[in-house]
């Protein structure tokens, strides 16, 4: 079957957050109904893979199964060069059950101190924010689009952000995405990336 999406349809959105799947409709300029997983009551699954994508995928089509109805799901993750990719796909993980990113930018920065990766005479810690897209339909179908951004791990700076932000200052820029005016961010972002990706391919 040919892989795309028909303006005006309805999308689910594996989420049971609210809040995001706005977001996704927003991403996707309006031109699609998006309702979130949660408000359709459908359970959210274990997450089993090992990368963004595969778990991106996962998701998707397990909404789309569910649902009966096209479904997008996305996963997304700081990865740092000197903790070997670490979070990457435990980002949410390492800020616990209470969603505690302050603690987890600790964590990261006693690990980074530990490697030894964070010296007067080291280099900035390289790093890079992931996003992985996926479209999946009822009948097992599935695409995937990945967005990525590069920057460095600095010092927490800024209170615009969400997540790691604070910590993660792009290439090319002087702020961190938490200093950064909230359309600026979003325009460069890796989830912005992604649904370029995503609008060029199956619209």
């Amino acid at each position: 079957m040919p892989l795309h999406l028909i303006t005006g349809e309805k999308l689910v959105a594996a989420t049971h957050n609210a809040g995001k799947a706005r977001e996704i409709e927003a991403l996707l300029g309006g031109r699609f109904t998006v309702i979130s997983a949660g408000s359709l009551n459908l359970p959210e699954p274990e997450e089993t893979e090992v990368s963004f994508t595969g778990n991106a995928i996962l998701k998707a089509r397990h909404a789309a199964k569910a649902s009966g109805t096209v479904s997008l799901a996305d996963d997304s993750g700081l990865s740092i060069d000197a903790l070997n990719g670490d979070p990457g796909i435990y980002s949410a993980r390492w800020a616990g059950p209470y969603k505690d990113f302050e603690r987890a930018m600790e964590i990261i920065h006693l690990k980074l101190d530990q490697a030894k990766a964070q010296t007067p005479d080291a280099f900035t810690p390289r790093a890079f924010f992931t996003c992985a897209l996926a479209v999946a339909w009822p009948a097992g179908h599935a695409a995937v689009f990945e967005g990525r951004i590069y920057g460095q791990i600095v010092k927490p700076r800024g209170d615009k952000g969400f997540g790691y932000d604070p910590i993660f200052q792009p290439d090319g820029h002087e702020v961190t995405f938490a200093e950064m005016d909230p359309d600026t961010k979003d325009a460069l972002s890796h989830r912005h990336l992604a649904f370029e990706q995503l609008k060029a391919h199956l619209f």
